[in-house]
C-alpha cells in the first residue's frame, strides 16, 4: 500500500480527507485478506471524537444515578448506542489499567462512576468524620434482605420469617423507594406482595438481582407460585412525572 505524504502547506480539510482515505484502505485490506465478505454485524464500531468521549466522562461524573444509554444518546443528539457503549467500556479499561481511584460499573441497567472498592477503608474514615450517611437500621436491612432474596412475598410472610411486626420498617423502605408493591396474590383477600426496586440496585451498586451474594438454604419462589400473583408494573421517574403533570378533565373535576 502506498504511503500518503502530507505537504506542510496542506489545508486541515485535506489532511482529514487523507486520514479518512488511509483508514478506509486499511479497513478494506483487513476485511479482504481472507477473500470473504465481512458480515454486517462484524463491522467495527465507529470511534467518537475526543470531545465526545470527554463529554460522556463528564456526564458519568456529574450524575448521582446510573446513566442509561438512551439518556446519553438524547443528550448527544442520538449518537449511535454502540459507539456510546464502546466509549464507556474504553473508559472502564483506562481506569482499571491506570489503577485509578474511580471505576465505572454497570448498575441497574445504566453506567455509574463509583469509588474503587480497594480504597473502602479510607472512605469509611471519610464518611465517619466528614459527613453523615443515610444508613438503614439493622431491622430494615434484615427485612430488605428477606424481600430481596425471596421476592415476591407478602407482609404476613415477612413477619412469619422475622417473628416481629414489620409495619414501621416496611413504611421506611417504601419511603426510601427500596421496595414496592409488585402485585397481589390470587387468593382470598388478595394480599399485596412486595419486591425490590431499581433504586435498590442503585443503592447497593448491583447490575441486577443476579449479582446478590449467593446464600445457602434460600428458596426462591417456584414458577407455580409466581403464576398465582397478579403483577404490578414498576413506574419510572419519567412516567411518574408525566402522571403528576396530567391536567384533570372536566369530568374529573366535577
Amino acid at each position: 500500500m502506498e504511503e500518503n505524504v502530507v505537504s506542510e502547506n496542506a489545508a486541515p480539510g485535506d489532511v482529514d480527507q487523507i486520514n479518512t482515505s488511509n483508514e478506509a484502505s486499511a479497513a478494506q485490506e483487513a476485511h479482504t485478506d481472507s477473500g470473504k465478505p465481512v458480515p454486517a454485524g462484524d463491522k467495527p464500531v465507529p470511534a467518537v471524537s475526543a470531545n465526545t468521549r470527554a463529554a460522556i466522562e463528564a456526564m458519568l461524573f456529574a450524575s448521582d444515578k446510573p446513566l442509561m444509554l438512551d439518556q446519553i444518546r438524547k443528550i448527544l443528539d442520538n449518537l449511535d448506542a454502540a459507539s456510546i457503549r464502546s466509549t464507556v467500556e474504553g473508559l472502564q479499561k483506562d481506569y482499571e489499567e491506570s489503577n485509578r481511584g474511580i471505576r465505572i460499573y454497570e448498575v441497574a441497567g445504566g453506567y455509574q462512576m463509583i469509588a474503587n472498592p480497594i480504597f473502602a477503608i479510607f472512605l469509611k474514615k471519610l464518611f465517619k468524620t466528614g459527613r453523615n450517611t443515610d444508613r438503614l437500621s439493622k431491622s430494615a436491612m434484615e427485612t430488605l434482605a428477606i424481600i430481596a432474596y425471596k421476592q415476591p412475598l407478602s407482609k404476613l410472610e415477612i413477619e412469619s420469617l422475622r417473628q416481629v411486626n414489620v409495619d414501621g420498617v416496611m413504611s421506611t423502605l417504601e419511603e426510601k423507594d427500596l421496595i414496592r408493591v409488585t402485585g397481589r396474590k390470587k387468593t382470598p383477600g388478595r394480599p399485596k406482595v412486595y419486591g425490590t426496586t431499581r433504586k435498590f440496585l442503585e443503592y447497593f451498586g448491583l447490575k441486577s438481582l443476579e449479582d446478590l451474594p449467593k446464600l445457602e438454604n434460600v428458596h426462591v419462589p417456584t414458577a407455580q407460585q409466581l403464576e398465582d400473583i397478579e403483577p404490578v408494573k414498576e413506574q419510572t421517574e419519567t412516567a411518574q412525572g408525566q402522571e403528576n403533570n396530567v391536567t384533570p378533565t372536566s369530568s374529573q373535576t366535577n
